[in-house]
């Protein structure tokens, strides 16, 4: 029998989970042994008795918990099953049992795409990396060609949300004038949803045969997408009345005569810095000023989060690898098929599967590249 060694254990990525460091990556995002030192600890100061004395605390404490015991049995798990896996197909493979050693290649390739997202989230480290995050998609200059676009691009972020168990949440949405969408702002929920999508900030290029083209000539797209941290409690973000102007208008779309016939939507705008959110899902308006004051303070809490990392790239004389706002993607559908992205130079051919959601090895680049780290 030929020697099916190589073909039972695949040699990346499942290679990194041999060690219980499988997760560390340039920077100590995830080192092992201070995990594991710290969830003792946090484990004893856990069962203190003073613990609930300071609730906020408390909660705090208890969050950790939750994080790097999930992130250590993770590892251990992973571990165990690839021991299992690997001490199944060599006996298999010792037996003649052809069928076996089949099935366990399987189960092993499956535990590989599994190493590959426990490594993508050891790059989670930011302080807001675990939140919600907001996500909005403006049409650039170019009409119906970039409104449709822009509703492209929203429907892969849906997609690949949902693919991640992710809650969506329409908040606003301004139709184009004939297909697609000038903007849209969705919320995102589920545990590190923001660490996830943040590295998809910037502008998007697509090259197509345009469909709205009675001659059938190439088109050249843009549109921008913006993602935010959704600010819980514990973060504190100032913003002074005198500092936002509040228009009010009716709700454009789908959403019943109410919606329609009041002037139900909100539209705010921080004059200091001229961030400008809106919000129209809700019936009330009330409800819409709340859901965009999130997303203001949102907004200002992103800035100030980009703002630090330019300054450390700054310090490192490395402010030139910071592409906020500007092109990171290009998708090209004609003459040749390729999506590519310029900050990592990863790239695939298969643009129909990353335009239906599945973006998890960009996103992977994307995050060890903006930590200096190497790409999954």
């Amino acid at each position: 029998m030929p020697d099916r060694r190589d073909s039972c254990v695949p040699t990346s990525p499942i290679s990194r989970a041999r060690s219980k460091r499988a997760f560390s990556s340039s920077g100590g995002i995830f080192d092992w042994d201070n995990a594991v030192a710290r969830l003792d600890e946090v484990e004893r100061l856990a069962r203190g008795p003073d613990l609930w004395n300071d609730p906020e605390k408390a909660q705090a404490l208890m969050r950790e918990r939750t994080r790097l015991s999930g992130a250590v049995d993770g590892v251990r798990g992973l571990e165990s099953r690839l021991s299992d896996g690997v001490g199944m197909a060599e006996l298999a493979e010792a037996e003649g049992e052809e069928e076996l050693v089949d099935e366990t290649v399987v189960a092993l390739r499956g535990l590989a795409a599994e190493v590959e997202t426990r490594r993508i989230e050891s790059l989670l480290s930011g302080e807001a990396d675990g939140n919600d995050c907001y996500l909005e998609v403006h049409a650039g200059a170019g009409g119906t060609e970039s409104q449709d676009w822009a509703r492209m691009l929203l429907r892969m972020y849906t997609r690949w949300a949902e693919r991640r168990g992710f809650g969506v949440e329409a908040l606003d949405e301004s139709p184009g004038e004939e297909a697609g969408i000038k903007s849209a702002a969705v919320r995102i929920g589920g545990a590190g949803a923001y660490g996830w999508a943040k590295t998809e900030s910037g502008v998007h290029r697509l090259v197509r045969i345009s469909p709205f083209d009675s001659q059938a000539r190439r088109h050249t797209s843009f549109a921008s997408v913006g993602v935010s941290p959704v600010v819980d409690d514990s973060i504190e973000v100032e913003i002074e009345d005198k500092d936002i102007r509040v228009d009010t208008y009716r709700a454009s779309g789908a959403g019943g005569q109410h919606v329609n016939k009041t002037d139900s939507a909100v539209r705010m705008t921080h004059v200091p810095t001229g961030i400008v959110v809106q919000c129209q899902n809700n019936r009330s308006q009330h409800r819409n000023r709340a859901e965009a004051m999130a997303m203001l303070r949102s907004r200002l809490y992103e800035r100030e989060l980009r703002m630090r990392e330019e300054q450390a790239a700054a310090e490192n004389a490395a402010k030139g690898e910071i592409g906020w706002g500007r092109q990171i993607r290009s998708y090209v559908l004609q003459p040749y098929r390729m999506v590519k992205d310029l900050r990592t130079g990863m790239e695939t051919s298969d643009t129909e599967t990353v335009l239906d959601g599945d973006i998890d090895d960009f996103i992977g680049a994307a995050l060890a590249h903006r930590i200096g780290g190497d790409a999954p």
